[in-house]
């Protein structure tokens, strides 16, 4: 077995150990004595069998009876405490596994949700924790070692003693149904490399059928049927690629189990010529077949059924422990002194698997308690340059100081204290009004009788709308319209402490008219701060003390907002195209 895949059987049997506590001894302990319970049965039923032959004293043979029977009752007994060890073990460890993985996305950079090969390690890692993948792999192989490797080593011993011959055949028959399963194993590990971009799509299509937040959209323009091909074609292509997979892994299994039975079969024959020979007894022959037949079963079952399960769910195991070991953001003591202001120098910035730069050569400065507004057509760069200037994505050539801090990857947690920031994409999230905006700062409870007032500043105002109203109607709320959602996303950045305050199209959802009253406010939402407006709207800009405007990932001008109109540039020409939306200005 690949050494790597070793590696990995061994750290999730330890760690699934360790997370399983007293409980995890306790189920070991039961295996073992499950495993020599089957063995006492095998010593026991020779001993019934020639008792019987050797007609002895009835009350002995009444004593091995009553012994067997206790045996099956006890076996049975351990068999199904075992199973529900198990299945309360494993799922509790899953949850401890699925914290973990949480955890673990909180800790990464930002920039790999930007990568679709780390997304399709997102999705395996997904469907491992979601079919209890590591805890059901990881009690197989406890299992291995504490109860089917007891009864082996046991039943090896008692072969030996009657027929050594028997011990090399039963081997050789059970090397090729081993090797079948580690081939099949190989082959599910790439399936699982090859189907992760089609689950994602499957994914990304079926929440475009039923999830509610298109399904207006979809029914309204008739696209159900469209996104229904789409998702039936990927489900198409996961099934038909994992049939193939399966098809042919079972011919290989067939042809090689063949001779899995072809031992059972010259190991059987052997018994009876040794027992027609007088070299065993027949309580040895009785002991001995159902022993046979038993350890074909178990064999069955750790080959067939654990290593088979196992082979499938290896891929998905080893994706677990890649991805947790994959380099996090490193944490730190320090926070910034906004103070100091905001620089970046000569950064270069670049998104996975693009071809051509997002940032080039772009030097920056911002002043404390300056207001800056980056302007600028559709992908010219403004949201990526915001995302580098407050530590979300790293440059890969150039420095950003930050408060006086200097980084080459992402800030951690400790360095995003005291800034905050509203972005187009806000999230809508199925909470109380109230709990949509203190989840930006949920520890800063003496502030709940300001929230009113909040709302009053950013313009929301909605009749059916109470701060414990939930906003969802799919959980007995409402809804409100996006306007008003963008203004509780205005709130909820305004309600975390902040002297550095990030603007990212903040009255894109709402009319121009309506935009004006936000604005007229604008001092009182930046004073003090440190803040940076991105915008397509001319007006959100004008009341900036620095405009600078963006191309290509570059900035072309930078100045006030009379300065730049005199200038008669890039900012004027855009000016003039919203002109007949400020008549007022």
């Amino acid at each position: 077995m690949n050494k790597s895949y070793l590696s990995i059987i061994v750290r999730n049997s330890k760690e699934y150990f360790k997370k399983s506590g007293l409980w995890g001894v306790l189920e070991q302990l039961i295996a073992v004595l499950l495993a020599l319970a089957m063995v006492g049965e095998v010593i026991v039923t020779k001993r019934l069998f020639d008792s019987i032959t050797n007609i002895t004293n009835f009350s002995v043979i009444a004593n091995y009876l009553i012994l067997l029977i206790s045996l099956l009752i006890v076996e049975h007994l351990l068999s199904f405490l075992s199973q529900y060890y198990l299945s309360k073990i494993s799922y509790t460890n899953m949850g401890k596994f699925m914290v973990e993985f949480q955890k673990k996305l909180s800790r990464l950079p930002s920039i790999y949700f930007e990568d679709a090969e780390f997304l399709d390690k997102v999705t395996k890692v997904k469907d491992c924790l979601e079919y209890e993948s590591l805890g059901h792999f990881a009690s197989i192989c406890l299992k291995m070692i504490s109860h089917y490797s007891v009864y082996l080593l046991a039943i090896a011993g008692f072969l030996i003693y009657t027929s050594p011959l028997l011990v090399i055949i039963l081997l050789l028959s059970f090397i090729p149904a081993i090797l079948a399963q580690i081939i099949k194993g190989k082959y599910y590990i790439d399936l699982d490399e090859e189907l992760a971009p089609y689950k994602r799509q499957c994914d990304s299509y079926k929440k475009s059928i039923n999830s509610i937040e298109s399904f207006k959209e979809t029914r309204m323009l008739g696209a159900y049927h469209y996104f229904f091909n789409l998702f039936n074609n990927s489900l198409y292509i996961v099934s038909e690629k994992r049939r193939r997979i399966e098809r042919k892994t079972a011919y290989i299994e067939i042809g090689l189990n063949c001779i899995v039975f072809l031992g059972l079969g010259i190991s059987t024959y052997i018994l009876f010529s040794q027992l027609m020979t007088g070299i065993i007894s027949i309580g040895m022959f009785s002991a001995l077949f159902v022993t046979l037949s038993d350890l074909f079963n178990i064999m069955d079952e750790i080959i067939s059924y654990n290593m088979g399960d196992g082979s499938e769910v290896i891929g998905q195991v080893a994706s677990f422990y890649n991805l947790m070991d994959m380099e996090e953001v490193k944490e730190d003591d320090q926070s910034p002194n906004f103070a100091k202001g905001i620089e970046a120098k000569n950064i270069f910035f670049r998104y996975p698997g693009r071809d051509t730069n997002a940032l080039s050569d772009l030097s920056l400065k911002i002043n404390k308690g300056e207001t800056l507004a980056i302007v600028g057509e559709n992908g010219s760069g403004k949201s990526t340059l915001v995302n580098n200037l407050i530590g979300i994505y790293s440059p890969y050539e150039g420095f950003v100081k930050i408060g006086g801090l200097s980084y080459k990857g992402n800030l951690t947690r400790t360095n995003f204290k005291n800034i905050s920031a509203v972005f187009q994409d806000f999230q809508k999230y199925k909470l109380t009004l109230v709990e949509n905006i203190i989840i930006s700062s949920t520890k800063d409870k003496n502030k709940f009788d300001l929230i009113p007032a909040l709302l009053d500043e950013v313009g929301f105002d909605h009749p059916s709308a109470k701060l414990d109203t939930i906003l969802s109607p799919e959980f007995g709320g409402i809804d409100i319209s996006i306007g008003q959602w963008q203004r509780l996303a205005i709130a909820r950045g305004l309600y975390r402490p902040n002297e550095f305050i990030i603007l990212d199209e903040p009255t894109a959802s709402i009319d121009p008219i309506e935009e004006s009253k936000i604005f007229e406010n604008f001092e009182n939402i930046v004073a003090n701060r440190t803040a940076i407006i991105i915008t397509h709207r001319m007006a959100s800009a004008k009341f900036a003390d620095r405009i600078i405007v963006m191309d290509d990932g570059k900035i072309v001008e930078s100045g006030r907002h009379d300065e730049l109109m005199k200038a008669k540039g890039k900012y004027y020409t855009m000016w003039q195209a919203q002109a007949k939306w400020y008549q007022d200005y």
